[in-house]
């Protein structure tokens, strides 16, 4: 494991932030403070806003998030299929006894990311959002 494998995140404004990895680590650390109730939905919203700021600004960043986007896909084949109502609804459907649906998210986001790293190719390809058709 490198060094940079070791580092952990420390708390900065948001403006700070370089990607929507780097943001999640700081929701990560304040969840309380972005997420009011412990909502994984709220959070499932804030990072479709955070897709669609990037897309309005033409930042070219990949877009993970998206319902059946690249993190929807992965974690549909995880937990064996995926709802129609997004990742959200599958984690907090899936959060084991002992668990909270936030503390999951992000059990499961290390995972993603651990995987994602082993297989770019597969990752980035389906990471930006679906073409609008108006």
């Amino acid at each position: 494991m490198s060094s940079e494998d070791l580092r952990f995140p420390t708390a900065k404004h948001w403006q700070g932030c370089t990607d929507v990895h780097d943001f999640l680590d700081q929701i990560r650390l304040r969840h309380d403070m972005w997420l009011a109730g412990g909502s994984l939905h709220g959070l499932q919203t804030m990072l479709i806003g955070y897709q669609v700021a990037v897309g309005v600004h033409s930042i070219d960043e990949g877009c993970d998030f998206w319902h059946g986007g690249a993190f929807s896909q992965w974690l549909g084949t995880r937990l064996g299929g995926s709802s129609p109502l997004g990742w959200a609804a599958d984690i907090e459907r899936n959060t084991p006894r002992g668990s909270t649906p936030v503390g999951e998210f992000f059990r499961l986001l290390d995972a993603y990311r651990s995987d994602a790293s082993h297989a770019p190719a597969q990752a980035t390809a389906t990471t930006r959002p679906p073409a609008s058709n108006t």
